[in-house]
């Protein structure tokens, strides 16, 4: 609280404040991108017919290029085969397109700008923030000129159907909708190193045969996770590395299976059917919805707060100002804010700086009130030009 109207540093980019950011990513580099892309890579050496996609948002690069430039280039190198596929996002990893279009349009796009200059290619498939989505939300990805978006294959908005199809989402006319398929992705992600799983020890050629005993009843097997799911999540010591090295090779034993980027799986595949999805859904916790977000009042206060300064943020002209405002649009904030303790409490703790959901909200909420000083300086001192510049008319003319 006593920071406000004097420190302006909200994210520790600068000075030996920085260490909790710096530290975390060098260490998940270490754990994860850095082996784990290696791996992918010698992968996509080994096997011609491997693909491959990730959806890297734009806050991430920034840290990634500020600490650990390696992890850029080792995600060069993946594009470089041209096997790999880079997804577009929003790109602070923010809830835009639940509050503001024009705010929405304007991440995509300052997104697909970033991955055009670090990887040279121009993304064609979306997926949103912790895979949000709704009918609106595909309509207007539509407009965006994408021509597929990826969400969760949520039970509760499938019923009958199977998430291994191409659909078509409802009040759209030309992209294509693909589903993640959650149980075999959290078989990975959440379930492959516990010892009380009955799955457990899962090892490739048994994953192989669960996507095996699909073939004939689907299109497509869209595995989605956490990237931390290799290393960090599941440890080195759990066999996370041994398992994704073995994995093409046991799939590929199969004839009829083959692998695709997202963006083929659209041009090879047409839709079955419309998919009607006129709530919001997500990937994150039990309920498949935005209660990882918007769930208390704290967490609607802040989200209300933050763009409820958007046309005061564009008003000013301050680029510091309207970069600042984006970074505290990204979901984390008030994922920290979650009141949720039972089933998904433990989630919500990993990563988090602080000791609980209020603290977190007291902390935002200070920043907020800085930036709105920050927003008033700018406008008086735009009055201020105004008014020398009317005084001035007289005697230039």
């Amino acid at each position: 609280m006593f920071d406000i109207g004097h420190d302006r540093e909200y994210f520790n980019d600068g000075g030996e404040s920085n260490v909790n950011n710096k530290k975390i990513l060098l260490k998940v580099a270490e754990k994860c991108y850095i082996p784990t892309n290696k791996v992918l890579l010698d992968l996509l050496h080994t096997y011609p017919e491997f693909r491959v996609s990730f959806s890297l948002s734009g806050v991430f690069l920034e840290q990634a290029a500020m600490y650990a430039p390696e992890v850029i280039k080792s995600f060069q190198d993946l594009v470089a085969t041209g096997r790999v596929e880079i997804l577009a996002e929003t790109y602070y990893h923010s809830l835009a397109a639940l509050y503001s279009k024009d705010e929405f349009h304007e991440q995509v796009s300052e997104h697909s700008a970033l991955i055009k200059k670090l990887f040279d290619v121009t993304p064609t498939v979306f997926r949103n923030t912790e895979l949000i989505y709704s009918n609106d939300i595909a309509r207007e990805v539509e407009l965006m000129g994408y021509k597929g978006i990826l969400t969760e294959g949520a039970d509760h908005v499938l019923d009958w159907r199977s998430p291994n199809f191409v659909y078509k989402p409802s009040g759209t006319r030309n992209i294509k909708l693909l589903l993640k398929n959650y149980k075999l992705s959290d078989d990975i992600a959440f379930r492959f190193g516990s010892k009380e799983w009955e799955g457990y020890p899962l090892t490739a050629d048994t994953f192989a045969k669960w996507i095996n005993a699909i073939n004939g009843s689907g299109d497509t097997i869209n595995l989605f996770m956490d990237y931390e799911t290799f290393g960090e999540h599941q440890w080195e010591s759990t066999g996370i590395f041994d398992f994704l090295k073995a994995l093409p090779g046991e799939v590929l034993k199969h004839v009829d299976n083959r692998f695709l980027t997202p963006s083929q799986v659209i041009d090879r595949h047409e839709s079955v059917s419309e998919l009607d999805i006129p709530h919001v859904i997500s990937w994150a916790d039990i309920e498949r919805d935005l209660s990882a977000w918007r769930s208390n009042d704290i967490q609607h206060d802040a989200l209300n707060s933050v763009y409820g300064l958007e046309k005061s943020v564009v008003a000013s002209g301050d680029p510091l100002i309207l970069r600042d405002w984006r970074r505290l649009q990204t979901s984390d904030h008030f994922y920290y804010m979650c009141t949720k303790w039972f089933a998904d409490g433990d989630v919500h703790k990993y990563f988090n700086p602080y000791e609980t959901p209020y603290d977190a909200f007291i902390a935002y909420m200070n920043v907020l009130q800085d930036l709105k000083l920050r927003i008033e300086e700018s406008r008086k001192e735009r009055e201020h030009h105004v008014t020398i510049n009317k005084i001035r008319l007289p005697e230039t003319a």
